[in-house]
């Protein structure tokens, strides 16, 4: 069973007196583990589908189910505490509280899951751990780089133990450096804990090591690629 399936997804928008269409009858199966890209031009629809996928939008049309629970038959109060176990997303901006530390940063969603203090910690450290932060777990973000604040992101949306996790342009802001030591970590991770990561993305380099690329122009699906890619090595 498929943990994300969209059938006939579509999405308008209302400019003015004209009917936009942003999704045109989107289907589409991503199974546990996968690391796949939505790419495309602006204006393609990643964004939205994205945005559709997390349940931060709604659908004009269609049904986005997500580990077995159809998400638009979801109330308000539902679909915020189903995104707070199930999801984990990580942004171009970093998001990150600036009077809080990497690691009260990282903690901060589980303590809205309501998680005992004593895992909470634990589960902030390692996955900073991770993401190679070790050194740097009481620095506000004022103190921490692009990459580092991204990182901290990161180890925030692995943390809470999300079932998909989904980025918009987390590279954006980047150097070269910076951002490959990041899709690295990522990739690795994807298969070490079987989390399922959704890139919407321009990045070249994000293509480079995705496993799956989702190409859409105009709002549809315009191809669908399996890409076998090597383990990242360890960073």
């Amino acid at each position: 069973m498929a943990l994300l399936t969209l059938q006939g997804v579509t999405k308008h928008y209302r400019q003015g007196e004209i009917d936009v269409a942003a999704l045109r009858d989107i289907n589409l199966q991503v199974d546990k583990g996968e690391f796949a890209a939505l790419v495309g031009p602006s204006g393609s629809g990643k964004t939205t589908l994205l945005n559709i996928i997390g349940g931060l939008d709604a659908p004009t049309e269609g049904s986005t189910l997500l580990n077995g629970t159809d998400i638009g038959l979801l109330k308000d109060s539902e679909l915020s505490s189903f995104r707070l176990f199930q999801l984990g997303f990580i942004f171009q901006a970093y998001n990150l509280v600036p009077v809080l530390s990497a690691l009260e940063n990282v903690e901060l969603i589980m303590v809205l899951q309501g998680r005992p203090a004593a895992e909470r910690r634990q589960r902030a450290r390692h996955y900073l751990e991770l993401v190679g932060l070790q050194q740097m777990m009481d620095r506000r973000p004022a103190a921490l780089s692009g990459g580092q604040q991204q990182r901290v992101a990161v180890a925030r949306a692995l943390a809470a133990g999300p079932r998909l996790v989904l980025a918009d342009e987390p590279t954006a802001n980047l150097d070269s450096e910076n951002a490959t030591a990041l899709l690295d970590i990522m990739h690795r991770l994807s298969h070490e804990e079987q989390t399922t990561f959704i890139f919407s993305t321009h990045d070249p380099r994000v293509m480079a090591r995705a496993e799956r690329i989702i190409t859409l122009h105009d709002g549809t699906i315009v191809e669908d690629e399996q890409i076998d890619q090597p383990h990242a090595a360890p960073v």
